[in-house]
Order: C-alpha cells, then structure tokens, then sequence
C-alpha cells in the first residue's frame, strides 16, 4: 500500500529528510538510501545524512529497500563537493539548551582514536562501541550548543568515526550500509571545511564502486577527490586507486601515468604532515597495487614480481591487508599456471582472513575456488577448497 502525499511528508520529518525530496508518485524511490538516492550537500544535510546511515544499522529491516547508492548519484554528489562555489560550510550554530564543552569534546575524540587504533582482530569486537559513539557525536551536533571551533572538532569527529565504521560495514559485505556511512562522513567534512577528509571519503565511495565492478564511476571519483587535496602521500593513494580503476578498463595509458605519479607522489616530501587517513600508504601498498593493475592489464609476469615484493614488505601489523595482497599473490600464481603454489598462498589467506574476522578477505579467496576446478588433482587444492566452501 502507498501512502498517500500527507502521510509521505510526515515520514520525511520522522526520517529526518528534506521535505522537498518528497515525490508522492516516485514512492518509495525518493526516500534517501533507496534506489540509489542519496542526501544532497546543504547546511543542515550532515544531521540528515548521518541519521540515515545511523538508521540503517538500527533498522536492519529496512535493508528491503536499501540498496548501493547509483553511480550517477555519487558522480553527482562529488561534483557538489567539488564546486569551489558551494555554500559557505561552517556557519554559526543555533541556540540550545545544552552547551558542549571542550572537555567532553576531548575525550570523545581521544576514545574515538583509542577505538579506531586498536589492532585489526581486536577492531571486530569494538564495531558496537564505535557506533554508539558516533551515535552520540551526531546528537550532539543535532541537540546541542556549542562555539564554532568546537562544531569544527564535532563534525570532523563524525567524519572520522564515519569513516572507520563505514570500513566496517565493508569487510562485512554490508555495501548499502558502507556506502551511507561514508556519505554522511563526506557531508561532515564538507561542513567542517576538510577537504582533505572529503577527499579520502570520496577515495573510499571509488574504491568501494571499483570493488562492485564500477570502475568508470570510480575513476570520475577519484578526478574530483583529488582537486581537493594536495598532500603527495594523498594524491599518491587516489592516483593509485585511479590506474586501478583504468587498469579494470584495460585504459593502459591512464594506467601507466596513475600509476607513475602515484610512485613520483609517495617519494615526494612535504613539509605538512601526512593525513591520518592516508598515514598506513607505503611502498609495500604501492607495489601490490600497481601489480594487481598490471595483472588487469596482462602484464602477468611483472604484476607477480611486483606483487610478491610488496607482500614481503608489508608490516606485520597489518594482517588484514596480509590477507587481501596474499589473495592477489595467489591469483597471479594461477595466471602463472602454478596451481600449487596459488593453492598455497590462498589458503595462507584463508587462514590469515579467518583468524582476525576479516570476511572480505573470506570472500575474496572463495571468489578464486572456481579457478582451480581444472587442477582438482593438484596437492593443495582439495584442502583449499574444503576449508573455502565448508
């Protein structure tokens, strides 16, 4: 049953959306996170944008109508961002009963960086906790009374924690819900004037449109992510998230010159420091995904040699992205007719991607079991295929 055009604007209201999206005949297409749809950049749209993704989590029923945002919408949104002419983002706050201070502002930011640091098993069983706290941030914003420096903090706070939460929704295969998060992080920034966090907002919306097999849209991303940061470990991270998106295009000049401005970038100095965001790109990330773009390309050989140094490289501390390279390694392997040893390297990644919770990386081995059903009688392969199916 529709509800009729009354009935429709009091959903808005309770839903927290602008009123004007309301379109009686295009129910329930116009509802932000349905079909696509997503909050459009104005003053009050963070408040807006950050209960939608909120809601999603707390109404896991509502996942009937939530969908991946449409890659046209995300175009558009980034042109919004984009526009040096967009309204002015950090206006006064309104008048409230309830003041917020700077102390509690600290400590929310300093429990929002202990959450956010901890080791990557450990961040699986802090997922709640983080979404309480963003909870809290945004109403805060929505409720309370505060200077304008400390609405700057807030809302970069929620940036942040939309961030990591949204990463979290995305190792679990909750796309919609990622895609939201990292919507209502990207009003939060604008509103806080951080190009830099919007840029890194809109590099994970391409990669995440690279991961579903968008790469056009992600590619149109990226070019506006990267007109608004000019920190070379920034552009060095979007430049290879870009020949990545070419590479899955077989654009292979795009993705020569990507990829050789990302190296030029991350060898480049600055006497800033590098954005939070970006501080984990290394040459070791650089490696795997440059190979990973040559592999798309045919470049077998060299996409190995390339992938296999930088999984050498890569610190200890970060298994989950062990997990991910060591999938790639294992499917350079197999384009390198060693059934074996991408037996062996898959399963090292099944293991690895299993002992820390990480079921992207679950996913991305089981996506490669199909391509080892000519070597069934190949040591290694039964085993992978029973621990990836069972």
């Amino acid at each position: 049953m529709t509800p009729d055009a009354v009935s429709q604007v009091y959903i808005a209201e309770a839903l927290g959306a602008p009123v004007e999206l309301v379109d009686p005949q295009a129910w329930p297409e116009w509802l932000p996170g349905v079909t696509g749809r997503v909050v459009p950049l104005s003053p009050p749209s963070p408040v807006t944008a950050l209960r939608e993704a909120l809601r999603t989590t707390m109404n896991r029923s509502r996942r009937t109508f939530l969908t991946a945002v449409s890659g046209s919408a995300l175009i558009t949104l980034a042109d919004a961002w984009a526009d040096a002419d967009a309204w002015a983002a950090v206006s006064e706050p309104e008048s409230s009963t309830t003041a917020v201070g700077e102390e509690l502002v600290a400590l929310l930011e300093q429990t929002g960086a202990s959450l956010t640091a901890q080791a990557t098993e450990q961040r699986q069983y802090t997922a709640t906790l983080i979404d309480a706290l963003l909870t809290t941030v945004t109403n805060l914003i929505e409720g309370g009374r505060y200077t304008k420096p400390v609405k700057v903090r807030l809302h970069a706070l929620a940036a942040r924690l939309s961030q990591t939460v949204g990463w979290h929704r995305f190792d679990l295969g909750l796309h919609g819900e990622a895609g939201q998060y990292w919507i209502a992080g990207l009003h939060s920034a604008h509103t806080g004037d951080d190009r830099d966090m919007g840029a890194a907002l809109l590099g994970d919306l391409a990669y995440q449109a690279s991961w579903r097999r968008g790469p056009r849209t992600a590619a149109s991303i990226l070019e506006r992510a990267l007109t608004g940061t000019h920190h070379p470990t920034a552009r060095s991270l979007l430049n290879l998230r870009l020949a990545r998106a070419m590479a899955a295009q077989g654009e292979r000049g795009a993705t020569l010159r990507a990829l050789a401005a990302a190296e030029q970038l991350l060898d480049a100095s600055s006497s800033d420091p590098v954005p939070a965001w970006c501080s984990w790109m290394s040459p070791a990330d650089l490696a795997v995904d440059s190979g990973q773009a040559l592999l798309d390309l045919g470049d077998t050989r060299h996409a190995h040699q390339l992938i296999r140094e930088g999984r050498e490289m890569l610190p200890t501390s970060r298994d989950k992205t062990r997990g991910v390279f060591l999938t790639y390694e294992a499917r350079s392997f197999l384009d390198l007719k060693e059934p074996e040893r991408a037996a062996a390297t898959a399963l090292e990644a099944l293991t690895v991607a299993q002992r820390i919770g990480a079921p992207r990386c679950v996913t991305l081995v089981r996506e490669l079991v199909p391509a080892f059903a000519g070597y069934s009688h190949v040591q290694g392969v039964g085993e992978l295929i029973d621990q990836a199916t069972a």
